[in-house]
């Protein structure tokens, strides 16, 4: 590696950060969440659920093409972050993730004890 290669940095808690928007839908099996991170792309995109705690972070390419420079730029900080407290009715350990054209979409299910049952009435 030589001295001008340029090194990415791992972005810290502190850092500043955008907040993506987020739409949580919940029903009687779990929560779906989808969340909006245009220009992230999937490598840069990175998930952890460690103990109750959700985190969301993805890293955005800001770069602009050879020589240009932006004359107006609403997207300064160049990356998301979001952390969400996830409630002990959801099984952390069975989330899934899907990403397509910059939108996250994590689905959670309930755990086992939090689903709705049905009771079955027995006629003595």
């Amino acid at each position: 590696m030589s001295d001008n290669a340029p090194v990415k940095k791992q972005a810290t808690r502190d850092e500043a950060a955008l907040l993506p928007p987020v739409d949580v839908i919940e029903d009687a099996s779990g929560i779906t969440l989808y969340a909006d991170l245009p220009g992230v792309p999937k490598d840069g995109l990175h998930l952890q659920v460690e103990a109750d705690t959700l985190t969301i972070e993805g890293e955005i390419d800001l770069e602009m093409p050879g020589g240009m420079e932006a004359s107006h730029a609403e997207v300064s900080l160049p990356r998301y972050r979001r952390v969400f407290t996830l409630s002990k009715e959801l099984d952390a350990g069975k989330v899934t993730a899907e990403f397509s054209e910059g939108v996250l979409r994590l689905s959670i299910p309930k755990a086992e004890h939090a689903q709705p049952r049905k009771i079955e009435v027995r006629v003595t």
